[in-house]
């Protein structure tokens, strides 16, 4: 085997795979690519913890489908949770490689898939891959993690044009600039680079930014061509359903979100908006069974909700009209048993009393009962005042009543976009982070040290002490060694700008403007040692 252009023993790596053998096997594999901090875990709970406390360069991500909690299940968490970090390499590897396994772990986009069994040289091919592509990117994913999305588009012209990321690079520029309602320079700007080459993942981010702009012909006939070329490129079919659905093409919403469940049905969200779609268009038998569909994946999945009960109760409301008496007095029941079974289930969901009572409400309306449906209104309208956070009761009602409600204006989607991309932040963890990389910096431990801080970061990426220590840690060594110089004092000065953009402690500006005084000076000028005290 050649030597591989990656040194894997500064890699902090974790392997979570529920068979013993593949896992020792796995774990054999990692030793021989140089791999000498190593953690190995079964597949359980535990996992997200360790994930959530400590800070891995990669992560292999083992799944069985017959485990109690599968590679899946925690992968999809991971997600939902932020735990998934830019830093770090996700590979998800699968033994079943069937169609709904494969293109569920896709929406939650891990960096790659590996079918086991696989070689060493199959796994240090793809790990080589990744980790080059990581290190480049990270610039970029870190000033969006922080929410500079000018600094992330900066981050991404430096990227070669000659490096295998350059266009991954500029798909991650499009998408900032249409976070930034930069729509129209963003379809411009990949237009000419989707026609040459036809990427499809380029594709995709042109047909958003059409949606967006409201080119809704333009957007449909894009996509559809995607969908044609890639028939599993089902981040496509969910696109093209909101697309007909801004359209007034109900129907068709329908069909194509009917056509991306049965290719990929383990999704929720997926599950839930067909669910919707059908009420809308009285197809209730398929919304009941996208519904129910939504309940069983809900057990153990991090998108558990009272959402698919109240739904579900709903279609029953609506077959009762028209509905024999006896049959009414049984979908009644059935409404009481749902609304019954969820508030039993999310107990301390306070706003769900607010809406089972609207939906009771909406019911003995239906049924000729007036008194009932206006004592439970005001049931609701009481428990809603209690609420932190009251409900828009009006609007909650025609959600609840399957009406169509009215499409989101294009800014509002905007908005939409750009918190999807913005990950949860512990501050606490952070802070924790960032003193034990102080800890190591006074022992002499540097390159632990960058590592905390980095951790803090990634925790919180509008953590101001960590950004400016770790700008310091570069500006050392930039000034102790001549080895990539440029490329160290590049990242003093991207934590120096990302520093600069946010809220300050007097402190952490009194640092920031003594850096940006040493970055006028040469390197070789600098004093020895510490150039100050680390924050904390």
């Amino acid at each position: 085997m050649a030597p591989s252009k990656i040194n894997y023993a500064d890699k902090k790596v974790l392997l979570v795979e529920s068979s013993g053998n593949m896992r020792a096997t796995i774990f054999y594999m990692l030793r021989e690519l140089g791999v000498q901090n190593l953690a190995a875990m079964t597949v359980n709970d535990r996992v997200l913890e360790a994930i959530r406390e400590e800070s891995f360069d990669i992560i292999l991500l083992g799944h069985n489908s017959s485990d109690a909690v599968s590679g899946l299940q925690l992968l999809e968490e991971a997600r939902f949770r932020g735990y998934v970090r830019p830093t770090a390499v996700w590979v998800f590897m699968t033994s079943d490689a069937s169609q709904e396994v494969v293109l569920h772990a896709i929406d939650s986009r891990p960096d790659a898939l590996l079918t086991k069994p696989f070689s060493v040289d199959e796994l240090k091919q793809r790990l080589d891959q990744l980790v080059a592509r990581k290190r480049m990117l990270y610039p970029v994913e870190q000033a969006i993690e922080i929410g500079d999305l000018d600094a992330a588009i900066d981050a991404c012209d430096d990227i070669p044009r000659a490096h295998p990321c350059y266009d991954q690079a500029r798909r991650l520029k499009a998408q900032c600039l249409i976070d930034l309602g930069r729509v129209q320079e963003a379809y411009e700007f990949l237009e000419r680079q989707y026609w040459q080459g036809g990427d499809k993942d380029t594709g995709l981010i042109m047909a958003k930014a059409l949606y967006l702009l409201d080119r809704l012909k333009e957007a449909a006939e894009l996509l559809n061509k995607l969908i044609e070329t890639h028939p599993l490129l089902i981040a496509a079919y969910d696109l093209l359903a909101r697309v007909q659905e801004r359209d007034g093409q109900l129907h068709n919403a329908r069909d194509t979100l009917k056509e991306a469940t049965e290719k990929a049905p383990l999704g929720i969200p997926r599950q839930m908006e067909l669910g919707r779609v059908a009420m809308q268009t009285d197809a209730l038998e398929l919304a009941d069974g996208a519904f129910k569909r939504s309940i069983v994946l809900g057990r153990q999945s991090c998108y558990r909700s009272p959402e698919p009960f109240l739904r579900l109760a709903n279609v029953r409301r609506l077959e009762m009209k028209g509905a024999q008496t006896r049959q009414v007095m049984d979908l009644r029941n059935e409404v009481d048993t749902l609304l019954n079974t969820a508030e039993f289930r999310f107990p301390r969901d306070q706003a769900l009393k607010v809406r089972t009572a609207l939906l009771r409400s909406q019911v003995a309306h239906d049924l000729a009962e007036p008194e009932e449906a206006n004592r439970l209104k005001g049931e609701a309208r009481t428990l809603n005042q209690q609420l932190e956070s009251p409900l828009d009761l009006s609007r909650e009602e025609l959600v609840l009543s399957g009406d169509k409600v009215p499409m989101l204006e294009p800014e509002s989607e905007l908005r939409q976009f750009s918190e999807a991309r913005k990950s949860k932040r512990d501050q606490a963890m952070a802070s924790k982070v960032n003193r034990l990389g102080i800890k190591h910096y006074m022992a002499g431990k540097y390159a632990q040290a960058m590592r905390y801080f980095g951790m803090a970061i990634e925790y919180d990426p509008g953590y101001a002490a960590a950004l400016l220590n770790l700008a310091q840690l570069y500006l050392e060594s930039a000034r102790d060694g001549v080895e990539k110089r440029e490329e160290r004092l590049k990242m003093v000065d991207r934590y120096l700008r990302l520093a600069e953009r946010l809220q300050l402690a007097d402190l952490e500006r009194e640092k920031l403007l003594q850096f940006k005084g040493l970055r006028t000076r040469s390197v070789d000028f600098l004093t020895d040692g510490s150039l100050g005290p680390l924050l904390r």
